[in-house]
Order: structure tokens, then C-alpha cells, then sequence
């Protein structure tokens, strides 16, 4: 499954992103959407060069994979992407982090984690500016504006599934209320009671 989307930018300017899903099966029989196994983001920036995001969301590799993007932007010439962990075992694979956000800078052609005190300032409380998750398919369209990427994130109610966050969360109904697990054996997680 595949679309285009506008992204506005901190500064008002915008981009096109290209996004592209590999799909499995359906995860139960009264399933309606199909599971994502990947996805691929292509960025095109004001100076016509194409960066990549490639993100996998198959939980049977040990490496931290599995993060639903929900913010780029560019400051200063640099790119820079904020993510969450989608899900539990990808919150843990992730080290547990609060606020529940990984964040990238590209630098030297490729994405590096960086922590929140390395993200530009303007870009802390910002909101999401590409469509979180994926749209039904039955309801994909090709191209999207970015009031249509607005409209498909205004239902989302959890702030760390679409703001850039400053603070830990607490009393949540998102990841940071995951259990936590540990590698158990080299093969799989299991639950533990200490941090």
C-alpha cells in the first residue's frame, strides 16, 4: 500500500513524502486491515535531494525496530524525525524511554538517535505533520494535503502519539504503561517486576 502526503514544515514550507507499506496477514479472522511488516518513507527535501526512512515492524528480530513516525522537519538545513514505539515489545526493545519518543537526526547520510536535549527547541511541542499510522485501506487515497493529514490525526487523544513532549508521562493509557520484559534465554521476552 502506497501514498504521497504534504508535509508542512515548523517554517511553513512544505515537502512531499512518499510512504510504502509491505503487508502480511491478517492477525485474526474478524480482522479488516492486514499487519504491516514494513514501511518506506521517502522525503523530498526543498534542495530536490531524497532521504530514506525504512522502519520494520516484525518483532522476531532482537534490534530495536517498530516505530510509528509522526513529526519530520528540517531546521537549519538538517532533517530531523520523531517517533514512538509501536507497541509494547518495541517499548522495551527501545529501553523504556519517557516521554515514550525516539528521535533521529540525518546527518552523513543516515539516521542517528539523538536524545531530546539535541532536538532544536522550535521543534519541542510541535505536532504531528504526517499522517500517524496508516489510513484504512479501504479508504487510501493517493495523495494527501496537509489539511487531509490533519483531519486523519485530529482523533488521536494521546499527546505522545502526536506532540513532540518535553515531560515523562505519567497515568497513561499508552506504552509507558507496557510491562516490562527481558530477554529471557536468548530466545523471546518475558515479564519481570523490577526496572
Amino acid at each position: 500500500m502506497s501514498w504521497k502526503e504534504e508535509v508542512l514544515l515548523h517554517d511553513g514550507s512544505k515537502i512531499i513524502s512518499e510512504r510504502h507499506y509491505n503487508l502480511g496477514g491478517y492477525p485474526g479472522l474478524d480482522a479488516r486491515e492486514r499487519v504491516p511488516l514494513d514501511e518506506t518513507v521517502t522525503f523530498k527535501l526543498p534542495n530536490n535531494k531524497n532521504i530514506i526512512w525504512k522502519n520494520d515492524f516484525r518483532d522476531s528480530v532482537p534490534e530495536p525496530n517498530s516505530l510509528n513516525h509522526f513529526r519530520f522537519d528540517i531546521v537549519n538545513g538538517v532533517p530531523y524525525l520523531a517517533t514512538y514505539p509501536a507497541g509494547c515489545i518495541a517499548y522495551n526493545k527501545w529501553g523504556r524511554p519517557n516521554p515514550p519518543q525516539i528521535l533521529f537526526k540525518y546527518e552523513n547520510d543516515q539516521w542517528k538517535r539523538i536524545i531530546l536535549a539535541d532536538l532544536p527547541s522550535v521543534l519541542v511541542g510541535t505536532t504531528a505533520n504526517v499522517i500517524v499510522g496508516r489510513p484504512a485501506t479501504s479508504l487510501l487515497k493517493s495523495f494527501y494535503t496537509v489539511e487531509e493529514v490533519n483531519a486523519k490525526n485530529a482523533p488521536i487523544s494521546t499527546p505522545e502519539y502526536k506532540t513532540i513532549l518535553r515531560e515523562p508521562v505519567k497515568g497513561s493509557d499508552a506504552v509507558t504503561n507496557c510491562l516490562v520484559l527481558v530477554p529471557y534465554k536468548g530466545n523471546g521476552l518475558c515479564q519481570t517486576t523490577q526496572l
